[in-house]
């Protein structure tokens, strides 16, 4: 619910503690975005956009002579192979028209003479054999281990290429190597290719194993005769090992590494694949840069300010829509910075950050709910009946808790000779006390009853209205059903009364009320000081409801009710004009009105002529509509004997 909306007091409050806690979601993720683990939060999210709809290796991609299962059952020697057959390969892709060859296989010790010669004489400045480097870790000390291909083979013009990989801390391999050497570094500047700084890129993966253009190792011995024409013209040749039967990553395997690609496929890409890989991102243009510190603090923040914007006047269902959307955006965003710019800002933090938000004002929210709730019920369930109070306090917007202006029917409730009742017992304050209870408790039940608020006790008078806090359409017909109510309860009351004094030998007390309801605009709201108010109304016809209600004891009824209650309540009751008076604090006269269950048409009609020919001075101590209409409705017998009275003593 809208709080914010309805109460513009407890904005600021809101406006302040959401900024409070949007800054505080911004330090909370920034110092969170600085543990280890949290990396490996932000490399897997890199692993799924970079790979969503990834791009094809470039068209000038290296060709991979993958020493693989064909390879190894054609040739049918044992492993390492002859290096005579790598010298061979080397002359057979050089007459084909590669441009620079790679060799992913150490040759760090020698073999056969023979073999190492003829591998020498084959090489040049255009090969770039495979080095490795490591770090051995003892007790005693870190050494850097680096295993380099034979003396004799450099000198013959061949190049060095560190081959060797850093996997992340989950054994994904994603980082660019920064060696300078590099392998795919070397093999660039062999074939002449540009490239970009390795520093703090990530590799942007083609695909799955043998997303490259391959060839067995045995058929390019014999190009001309296995390959299409041309194949090698023009092109960069990595060799290495690439088994078809691809090692998953649960089992590991020689020379095979998990990439980005893998949280796809769950299976291993082949190193000459991966240095293919690293080759295209340094020359291409297909590196990624990783934000850094500043711009990944700025999206945190922005995503957490976007998430205030969300919640700022209120949280409901929508802002889980919204909340659900904004965080589909940021992994979009993400996504679209990688294609478009190169560039990788993890959605991890923004969208913790914008969810911390909206879930953090939401609890902030629900409690103030509960809190504004709990308000609701401890402040009106001494005015409303309890299913009134659990009906505002399921949906306060039906209350304005400032004074408003709305049409009410007030009712004032006074109990008659009171005064001698409380001389009476004047020595027995407790029994006095509980005569009185006695007596409020059904008048109040009935006012709740009938869907009324209580607006005070005021000794032994009660004062209710209706159509407030909530609205009803039937306000006057309600407030005149529980005054008729409140009458009979009076008659039920009594009688017990009378049965409890005649069994305790106590004096007998008869409770009689006096009963004036009027319907006017008021100003109903929240009355009093800033420490201690209630709920009240304020209003001309709230004056006027109250001389009602004295004036009644002057016609000899209970009831007396203004002229607009008894327009609206005339369809539901035998509504009937008495006479027309003007009471104190008005200037103009008004008629009045009382009303009863039911009243035969026939009495109606009777009582019509009978005040007409009352306001007319038609009237003489002897008429009988005098009779008649007390036998009509016994009820309104006292009002027709105080009219005769009045004009046996020539009154009005």
């Amino acid at each position: 619910m809208n709080l914010a909306a309805r109460h513009p007091g407890c904005w600021s409050r809101r406006s302040r503690r959401l900024a409070m806690l949007t800054f505080a979601v911004i330090a909370l993720v920034a110092a969170l975005a600085r543990l280890p683990g949290w990396s490996l939060a932000d490399l897997r999210a890199f692993d799924y956009l970079s790979t969503l709809d990834a791009p094809s290796p470039p068209q000038d991609s290296p060709i991979i002579v993958a020493i693989d299962e064909p390879s190894l059952a054609e040739i049918n020697a044992q492993w390492p192979w002859p290096r005579e057959l790598h010298a061979r390969l080397i002359e057979n892709l050089r007459a084909a028209g590669a441009t620079a060859i790679g060799l992913d296989i150490i040759f760090a010790e020698p073999s056969n003479p023979a073999s190492d010669a003829a591998l020498a004489k084959a090489l040049g400045p255009d090969v770039v054999l495979a080095g490795d480097e490591s770090m051995i870790v003892t007790p005693q000390a870190d050494q850097l281990l680096r295993t380099t291909p034979l003396p004799a083979f450099t000198a013959a013009g061949a190049v060095t290429g560190i081959a060797s990989i850093s996997l992340g801390g989950d054994g994904v391999f994603r980082e660019l190597p920064r060696y300078e050497d590099g392998f795919a570094m070397s093999l660039a500047r062999v074939a002449g290719r540009k490239t970009i700084s390795p520093d703090g890129k990530l590799l942007q993966s083609f695909g799955p194993a043998r997303s490259y253009p391959t060839v067995s190792y045995y058929q390019a011995l014999d190009p001309d005769n296995m390959l299409p024409k041309d194949m090698f013209k023009g092109r960069v040749v990595i060799v290495g090992l690439s088994l078809q039967n691809a090692p998953v990553i649960n089992s590991g395997g020689a020379d095979a590494f998990a990439t980005s690609y893998t949280v796809h496929t769950g299976r291993l890409v082949p190193g000459a694949e991966i240095q293919a890989t690293i080759f295209d991102n340094l020359t291409a243009g297909a590196a990624i840069r990783q934000a850094g510190a500043p711009l990944a603090l700025g999206a945190i923040a922005l995503a957490a300010l976007l998430s205030a914007v969300f919640v700022r006047r209120a949280t409901r269902w929508e802002t889980a829509a919204l909340s659900l959307f904004a965080t589909l955006l940021i992994g979009f965003l993400s996504f679209v910075l990688i294609r478009e710019a190169n560039l990788f800002v993890s959605p991890v933090g923004p969208t913790l950050a914008l969810l911390f938000v909206a879930v953090g004002q939401t609890a902030f929210d629900y409690a103030e709910e509960r809190r504004r709730r709990r308000e609701i019920v401890r402040a009106f369930s001494q005015y409303l009946s309890p299913a009134l109070v659990e009906r505002l306090a399921r949906d306060p917007s039906q209350l304005k808790l400032g004074g408003e202006r709305r049409t009410l029917s007030i009712l004032f409730c006074d109990v008659r000779g009171f005064t001698t009742i409380a001389e009476a017992l004047k020595d027995d304050p407790e029994q006095l006390t509980t005569l009185i209870n006695r007596l409020l408790t059904p008048l109040s039940d009935i006012v709740l009853k009938h869907g009324g608020t209580i607006d005070k006790y005021i000794g032994d008078c009660l004062m209710a209205f209706w159509n407030a806090p909530l609205d009803d359409g039937e306000h006057a017909q309600h407030a005149v059903a529980a005054a008729l109510d409140m009458l009979e309860a009076m008659t039920a009351l009594n009688a017990e009364l009378r049965a409890e004094a005649v069994a305790g030998g106590a004096p007998y007390h008869a409770l009689r009320i006096g009963i004036g309801i009027n319907t006017g605009d008021c100003v109903v709201g929240n009355m009093g000081s800033s420490q201690r108010f209630d709920y009240s109304v304020l209003g001309d016809a709230v004056n006027l409801a109250s001389r009602l209600e004295g004036a009644s004891k002057a016609y000899g009824v209970p009831l007396l009710i203004g002229e607009r209650t008894a327009s609206l309540a005339a369809p539901h009751f035998a509504v009937l004009e008495l006479d027309r008076i003007t009471v104190k604090g008005r200037a103009s006269a008004a008629p009045v009105f009382t009303a009863i269950r039911s009243l035969p048409e026939a009495a109606k009609t009777t009582h019509a002529r009978f005040i007409e020919d009352k306001y007319a001075g038609h009237l003489t101590a002897d008429d009988p509509a005098f009779e008649t209409l007390s036998q009509a409705s016994p009820t309104l017998a006292p009002y027709y004997e105080t009219i005769r009275a009045e004009q046996f003593a020539g009154g009005a």
